[in-house]
């Protein structure tokens, strides 16, 4: 038995230095090792012999085991330092390759410009005033002194939720909520953009949402002059020092008097071309010195002070800024369009 078993450590031994793969090892493990394997046969068999061989047969037996036991030991170590090897080789990055930017987004155009207006108020002193654009019929029209009888409150011209509950047609809502606020004190210098609601028809030029920045100062003596200064300061900060702006005598119900306010084409310096239709001037905003009426809903006293108010559409400015000539690129989702402006 003892040759036996010193035979089958050679052949294990042997048979084991030739291994080259981790399923090959686990067949020559079970077939030496395992409960059927060839040691186990072997020790089958002590049953047999003289009492006093036993103990040299079972230290033999246990050597044979030990020693085929450390080399799949080995042999598996060896097998595990390889396969981690090719696996770190195959994950290894190349660190002097260059790198993948990866795609960021940006601010949207219409809010890149809404962001620069509010830098240029802020610039000037005004604070931003926000309102809910769910609003009353009295802060969107009676406040306002826009009578029952005007254009603006037709079914076709203001989404209406309720008879008393409409969405806000223009952000001048907040300029008496903001002065209500305010409790007579003065100078108040607000500026207010948000989003706005008409039924109008989607095109070039329209849409049934936009967005506006309405601007209010109140305060003794603020005069006409005062507002014309203000919105030069402010064309020039947006579209360059070399504009200048003129005024057009118009009407608005909570305005007294009324003006629309033109910029001189940028592009072409006043002298006409295309984008200003060869005119020169191009449309930007409609302002005024606030009416008294709506002085008093605000909470002031019309004999005391006075103020100027004015209304911009957000992308109105865009459209002239960028040179763009349709309102619905803006809201169309196309990436080729929004990723121009990624680097302005």
């Amino acid at each position: 038995m003892k040759e036996r078993l010193e035979a089958m450590k050679a052949e294990a031994l042997g048979r084991l230095a030739e291994v080259s793969d981790p399923g090959r090892l686990n067949e020559l493990r079970v077939h030496y090792l395992g409960k059927k394997g060839q040691l186990t046969e072997i020790l089958r068999g002590m049953g047999s012999l003289p009492p006093e061989e036993r103990p040299e047969i079972g230290r033999i037996a246990n050597e044979v085991r030990a020693a085929i036991e450390a080399v799949i030991a080995e042999k598996q170590a060896q097998f595990e330092r390889e396969e981690t090897a090719a696996r770190l080789k195959a994950e290894t990055i190349d660190v002097t390759l260059p790198g993948r930017a990866p795609r960021i987004g940006a601010v949207h155009p219409l809010m890149k410009v809404q962001q620069e207006i509010e830098d240029i108020f802020l610039g000037m002193g005004y604070t931003i005033a926000e309102g809910p654009e769910v609003e009353t019929d009295f802060f969107n029209f009676e406040a306002l002194n826009i009578p029952k009888n005007h254009p603006a409150r037709d079914m076709q011209d203001t989404f209406y939720i309720t008879d008393e509950i409409l969405l806000r047609t223009h952000t001048s809502p907040v300029q008496i909520r903001a002065m209500r606020a305010a409790g007579g004190r003065t100078p108040l210098k607000i500026i207010c953009p948000g989003k706005v609601f008409r039924r109008d028809d989607d095109d070039a030029t329209h849409s049934f949402m936009f967005h506006q920045v309405e601007g209010l100062v109140v305060g003794p003596n603020i005069r006409m002059s005062d507002m014309l200064g203000t919105l030069l300061q402010f064309a020039r900060a947006m579209f360059g020092p070399q504009v200048t702006i003129r005024q057009r005598p118009s009407f608005f119900p909570f305005v007294e008097p009324g003006a629309e306010v033109d910029v001189s084409c940028a592009q072409c310096g006043g002298e006409g071309c295309r984008m200003c239709k060869g005119t020169g001037w191009l449309e930007i905003l409609g302002c005024g010195m606030v009416h008294p009426r709506v002085l008093e809903h605000g909470g002031y006293d019309s004999r005391e002070v006075t103020g100027f108010a004015f209304g911009m559409g957000i992308e109105r400015i865009a459209l002239l800024k960028y040179g763009i000539d349709d309102i619905r690129l803006f809201y169309g989702g196309d990436v080729r369009f929004l990723r121009q402006f990624a680097k302005m």
